[in-house]
């Protein structure tokens, strides 16, 4: 038997709940006998006092029957109600004369966005003229003659819309011309869909197109596939936009993608760092080695994150060495902290490069490896290999200082920073003699004079 305290509590819950359906059963049914924009502008105020008195009302959520039942809070049914009733008021009204503009918009957004195959430019023009014809007569003026010109027929398409725009149509009065201009219009998309777009045609035939097999029109080619045979042949010729568009149309094939990055590094211009930064961002490490080789410091920004905390220790040594390649001395800071990296193959790329940048701030952290004997060997000698590349005399004295070190690469690097110091010194024993045999030679000329 139930407590008697809650039963006014679901009496009145079922009494708040009774009201608010039948308000908003009356709503449902202004919504389908509407039939202007100012009707439904009326049931859209009803709605939202509706909505609002629903947000103020505390409507307890009884207990369920079964205690193994989610209880059902029927003010969530209520809400739910609401919102379709306020879906079907938002899709009663217009259609506007904005949707119609719109509309018109979009398409010019597709014929201007997309590249057209050269019989597609052609195939937009009767879809346009039709579109043009048949706007003409509903807005009584005249739009000229569609032509084989993307820019064009949007302009034109734009003249249809600004007169649509000037009609200012009542979406009550004018429903009819509204709904004819929108037909129109879905026409018209229709027709430019159709039309042939440049990614409609198969991948050999868009290279076909763009010239890429020229190389190999009355020639013999061994290699298969021919791609290849042309690839090689744009390769001699520093083409790089060739070989971005094979990589762009076939890149999906391992095989393609690894000779093209190689023809791209074997060319070493800059104008192919783009199309290696969208395979760099995908951790392709062949084309993270190619941008350090063509050294280019716009390729910096592809690598430097896989620098900083590349996924692997591989993938982050061979980031750290492109940075070395490129030399730019804003990545010192970048390449230093990986100096105390947990991988003995980072650490010893970073050291290297550090060398490579050259960049004089980096001696002081580079002599510190060098000192630390817990260090492995191996890093050490690439932080005097660094030192000695840097090459000035603060960087070969940190990498002299270690001639008897227990291991042979260091004193190897050591013995080359003093025999660089040494030839220094010599150098400047000698311009004292040149500076004297210089004074005599000028006195003898004096004198002859």
């Amino acid at each position: 038997m139930s407590d008697g305290d809650e039963e006014p509590a679901e009496t009145e819950a079922d009494s708040i709940v009774t009201e608010f359906e039948e308000r908003l059963e009356s709503a449902s049914q202004a919504v389908e006998a509407a039939e202007t924009e100012a009707d439904l502008d009326e049931v859209e105020a009803t709605l939202e006092a509706i909505g609002a008195d629903l947000e103020d009302a505390d409507i307890p959520v009884p207990e369920p029957e079964d205690e193994d039942e989610e209880p059902t809070d029927p003010t969530e049914e209520l809400e739910d109600e609401l919102s379709d009733l306020e879906d079907a008021v938002a899709d009663k009204r217009g259609p506007y004369g904005e949707d119609v503009i719109e509309a018109i918009e979009d398409v010019q957004s597709t014929i201007t966005d997309t590249r057209w195959a050269e019989e597609g430019e052609n195939e937009l023009v009767p879809g346009v003229q039709d579109f043009l014809d048949t706007t003409a007569e509903i807005l009584d003026a005249d739009f000229g003659k569609a032509v084989p010109d993307p820019e064009e027929l949007s302009v034109t398409l734009g003249t249809v819309a600004d007169a649509v725009a000037e009609a200012e149509y009542d979406a009550d009065e004018d429903a009819e011309t509204i709904a004819s201009l929108l037909d129109a219009t879905d026409t018209l998309a229709s027709a430019v869909d159709s039309a042939t777009a440049w990614t409609d045609l198969e991948i050999r035939e868009r290279l076909d197109r763009e010239g890429f097999y020229e190389p190999l029109e009355g020639a013999k080619h061994k290699d298969f596939p021919p791609e290849w045979s042309a690839l090689k042949t744009w390769q001699q010729r520093g083409n790089v936009e060739m070989v971005v568009l094979l990589l762009d149309l076939m890149g999906d094939t391992d095989y393609i993608t690894r000779h093209c990055i190689e023809a791209l590094e074997y060319m070493g211009d800059e104008a192919g760092v783009d199309a290696l930064t969208d395979l760099a961002n995908r951790r392709n490490l062949n084309a993270i080695d190619a941008i350090g080789k063509i050294g280019a410091e716009s390729g910096v920004s592809a690598v430097e994150g896989h620098a900083e905390s590349g996924r692997t220790p591989e993938l982050q040594a061979r980031a750290i060495t492109a940075l070395g390649a490129i030399g730019d001395e804003s990545t010192t800071g970048t390449v230093a902290d990986q100096l105390v990296a947990d991988s003995e193959r980072v650490r010893t790329a970073a050291t290297r490069a550090l060398g490579m940048i050259g960049d004089t701030r980096a001696i002081d952290p580079l002599a510190d490896v060098l000192g630390d004997v817990d260090e492995e060997n191996s890093v050490r000698a690439s932080a005097a290999w660094a030192l000695c590349q840097i090459g000035t005399e603060d960087a070969l004295s940190a990498a002299a200082e270690y001639a008897d070190a227990s291991s042979y690469l260091i004193e190897a690097e050591a013995a080359k920073a003093a025999d660089a110091l040494g030839l220094e010194d010599e150098d400047d024993s000698e311009d004292p003699d040149d500076a004297e045999q210089a004074a005599a030679e000028e006195d003898s000329d004096e004198a002859a004079a």
